[in-house]
């Protein structure tokens, strides 16, 4: 090789050494220091790129546990408020059934349905002053929302809640008399009551179910039928005749009756006033099934099957005068009918009885006997602020009332302890997701502390020894001088 005074290739060479072993240093020192092996774009660009998606979707898992578990203590606070709401919907069926018993005077029923008040505006007052962090869940503004449980978009889970209210829950139900059941007495004996029969078609959401009935059913085969059939719906029927005897039928009075599995019948002939008729039809309701009740000057005759009842007197003219009303489930009370003993006419009035509908949702029923059942060929809603236990009639049908109310919000504490679990095991999931996600991003940005040390100590000697190559480099020079001696 020359030996050059100009150009100092060997001490150049020396310097890049140098500079290099420099420059590995001041990454592995600051490597080491930061504890990250990418520090800048210039470490590893496409890893910078990953591991930054990586920080974003653990950031947004830790985000969204959070999320979840609000959600979680936003559903245990709406159904610990449900459970009270049921307990005290219990205490008012305690009431309905105790009022419904034949041993309570109207003062008594009026002494429990002040309690019974008290405990619908409870219902209310719980329903409007629930709330998670100034929010109202139970009196119907909640709605529906969504709970980002997911550190992309669009990664929710919906939580519905619906008003507890004492007006909001309660039972579809029809109840009103149609043009043959409940309605007005018709000219025939029990049992041939003219119902014309058919297909009925009782629809629920998205199901149908179809009824059929047959000719001059009674309502206590309507009913039953529908009960058989799982529409969705529940039937009970009743017949309640309100009747007045002005004057004995000393030619014959017989009470007749008709469930369409069995008949009885009732001679009532020579008896004169209500409270006789009254005791003739209890003393035979083992037989009949029918019974009577004479309370402040009113005769109520029933049966709690629903069977027709009919009255009819002999052709042969005497003595003799009865008035006869259907008292349809809802209250509705039919036109006057009226038996005369005087005339030469036998003409039989048959009260058919009421088949009232109740269900925990909406439904309407159509074809086949729907317009003689109901004129409520759609289920209205009645909710438990409209509970009156201060008859024995308005007890019994409370009882369909409250216990729609039972099921509706057992319904929605069923969907909120899913979500509970639901989001439980959200949670689990987006925990182990997170963890393994954060030990793929440790691998990619995490520095290696022993490959780094070992790194950083061969750099500190590469950078002393190229110090030193530097220093005998820049002495070659000199050796022209010798030359010069």
């Amino acid at each position: 090789m020359a030996i050059s005074v100009n150009t100092n290739v060997t001490s150049m060479k020396a310097q890049n050494q140098l500079n290099g072993a420099n420059s590995k240093l001041s990454t592995s020192m600051e490597r080491l220091s930061s504890g990250l092996r990418i520090n800048s774009a210039k470490d590893d660009a496409a890893g910078l790129q990953i591991s930054n998606r990586m920080t974003s979707q653990i950031n947004g898992i830790g985000v969204a546990m959070r999320n979840a578990n609000d959600g979680i203590s936003i559903a245990q606070t709406a159904e610990g408020a449900m459970q009270e709401s049921t307990n005290i919907l219990q205490r008012m069926r305690d009431l309905s059934l105790q009022s419904a018993n034949g041993s309570n005077s109207s003062e008594d029923r009026a002494a429990m349905q002040k309690e019974l008040n008290a405990l619908q505006s409870e219902l209310t007052r719980i329903s409007d002053t629930t709330s998670f962090g100034g929010q109202k869940l139970l009196d119907g503004s909640y709605g529906t929302q969504s709970f980002q449980v997911g550190s992309n978009a669009n990664e929710t889970i919906s939580v519905s809640l619906k008003s507890v209210a004492a007006a909001d829950i309660g039972a579809y139900k029809s109840d009103a008399p149609g043009s043959r059941f409940g309605g007005a007495l018709v000219a025939t004996v029990a049992g041939t009551n003219g119902s014309a029969g058919g297909n009925l078609v009782i629809a629920q959401g998205t199901k149908s179910t179809t009824v059929a009935t047959a000719l001059n059913d009674t309502a206590t085969e309507v009913a039953s039928k529908i009960n058989k059939a799982g529409t969705g719906v529940t039937a009970t029927a009743q017949t309640t005749i309100e009747a007045n005897l002005t004057a004995a039928f000393n030619q014959g009075l017989t009470m007749k009756v008709d469930d369409g599995k069995s008949t009885s019948s009732l001679s009532l002939t020579g008896i004169s006033n209500n409270d006789d008729l009254a005791k003739a039809i209890n003393n035979a309701s083992g037989e009949t099934g029918v019974s009577a009740i004479f309370e402040n000057g009113v005769l109520t005759i029933t049966s709690t099957s629903g069977a027709d009842i009919s009255f009819e007197d002999t052709a042969t003219a005497g003595t003799g005068s009865m008035t006869l009303k259907n008292i349809a489930a809802d209250g509705a009370v039919s036109a006057t009918s009226t038996i005369d003993g005087t005339d030469t006419t036998a003409t039989p009035f048959t009260a058919v009885g009421s088949v009232s509908l109740t269900s925990y949702s909406a439904y309407t029923i159509s074809g086949g006997i729907a317009a003689e059942l109901t004129t409520e060929v759609a289920g209205q809603f009645a909710g438990v602020n409209t509970v009156d236990i201060t008859t024995a009639a308005g007890s019994q049908s409370a009882l369909a009332l409250i216990d729609g109310a039972i099921a509706s919000i057992d319904s929605s504490r069923a969907d909120l302890g899913a979500v509970q679990n639901r989001m439980s095991f959200t949670i689990n999931n987006l925990s182990n997701i997170q963890s393994n996600v954060t030990d793929a991003r440790s691998r990619i940005k995490d520095v290696d502390f022993a490959s780094e040390t070992a790194e950083l100590t061969k750099q500190q000697i590469l950078s002393q020894t190229s110090s030193a190559m530097l220093a005998q480099a820049n002495q070659l020079p000199q050796t022209a001088l010798s030359l010069l001696g």
